[in-house]
């Protein structure tokens, strides 16, 4: 089969001449996508284009968009029988991974593989802070495990090249869509552990921390902004009905109810955008609802009962843990648009 390396490429120095200049040599073609650098990097991909094709446009459009740009020009030019490894243009990934990944591709087509870099104390923080906190979510969301999700070095075989393409994204949320994609599809991931090299602390990235992370989390954002109004709301209506009725189990589910009707008006309109019809999406979130009530209340119950724990604070509780199941339903059935 076939061995492809893509290597999207925004405003590169003269490692990624190097890189390519050392690809060359291998039994491997290389396609390099210029994501709308300008002229000031002109000349660096005048060199490159010496030795492998450079596709180019005017505009920066993203990572995604270039790696997708990529994989239609592959998907185009060689049919079938090929492996595809994408590379990060500064010079973070050894040939040698690369290679190793493709051969594993080759025996295992229908599997998406990355490449594992093994932290340590050499990681820059900002890098082990955030691919900690995007493995922890991606784990919570999906219910499946990736040590790194974050890496740029990642190979598929033509089997998955469609999949691939018609993943949604254009910037550096499209190689998280990638893995969420992948999970709910079924489609086998498999790390292979690779060399960690990290140049200058990493500064040379270009990912825009906050906005760049608002797109890779901006579901898991909206739902808790979501979910914590809809908890003011549900806290405010428990306290009340305490002072009126106090019993635990009525004041609970009337504070439920109340919140539960902002929630899902939030939850389909604005967090999820859903455009199915609103009595199927109503009546699974009524469902939901009416077993969210049933456990949040018994659990509740039980704590203040057997637990010496205030109702109040046994109510925080309850929440986180009913916030989590409720984001996972939420998100992989009850508003996951047709």
């Amino acid at each position: 089969m076939k061995k492809v390396v893509l290597i999207p490429s925004y405003e590169p120095d003269d490692k990624l001449i190097k890189l390519v200049k050392n690809l060359s040599k291998e039994d491997l073609d290389v396609i390099v996508v210029d994501d709308g650098s300008g002229n000031k990097y002109k000349d660096i991909f005048k060199e490159v284009e010496k030795y492998n094709k450079v596709i180019s446009y005017k505009d920066n459009k993203g990572k995604g968009y270039a790696l997708k740009t990529g994989f239609k020009y592959i998907k185009d030019k060689y049919k079938k029988d090929y492996v595809v490894v994408t590379m990060d243009s500064d010079g973070q990934h050894t040939i040698k991974d690369a290679k190793k990944l493709c051969d594993y591709c080759i025996e295992n087509k229908d599997t998406l593989v990355l490449g594992k870099r093994i932290r340590s104390k050499k990681t820059p923080l900002r890098s082990r802070f955030g691919n900690w906190i995007t493995k922890v979510i991606y784990g919570l969301t999906t219910g499946v495990y990736v040590y790194d999700t974050q890496t740029g070095l990642r190979a598929f075989s033509d089997n998955l090249m469609d999949f691939i393409i018609n993943i949604s994204g254009d910037r550096f949320e499209y190689e998280m869509n990638q893995l969420l994609e992948a999970a709910k599809n079924k489609i086998k991931i498999k790390e292979l552990e690779i060399e960690t090299i990290y140049i200058d602390n990493n500064k040379g990235t270009h990912f825009k921390a906050i906005k760049d992370s608002y797109l890779v989390y901006k579901d898991l954002i909206k739902f808790s902004a979501s979910s914590f109004l809809s908890f003011i709301i549900d806290y405010l209506c428990y306290i009340l009905f305490i002072l009126i009725f106090s019993n635990i189990i009525i004041s609970n589910i009337l504070a439920r109810i109340i919140s539960a009707s902002v929630n899902y008006t939030l939850n389909r309109n604005i967090v999820f955008n859903n455009k199915n019809k609103i009595y199927k999406t109503l009546s699974q979130y009524i469902l939901l609802a009416l077993a969210i009530i049933i456990l949040n209340t018994l659990l509740l119950n039980l704590i203040v009962t057997n637990l010496t724990i205030s109702p109040l604070l046994a109510k925080i509780i309850v929440e986180i843990i009913m916030f989590i199941i409720s984001y996972l339903i939420q998100k992989k059935y009850i508003f996951k648009n047709n």
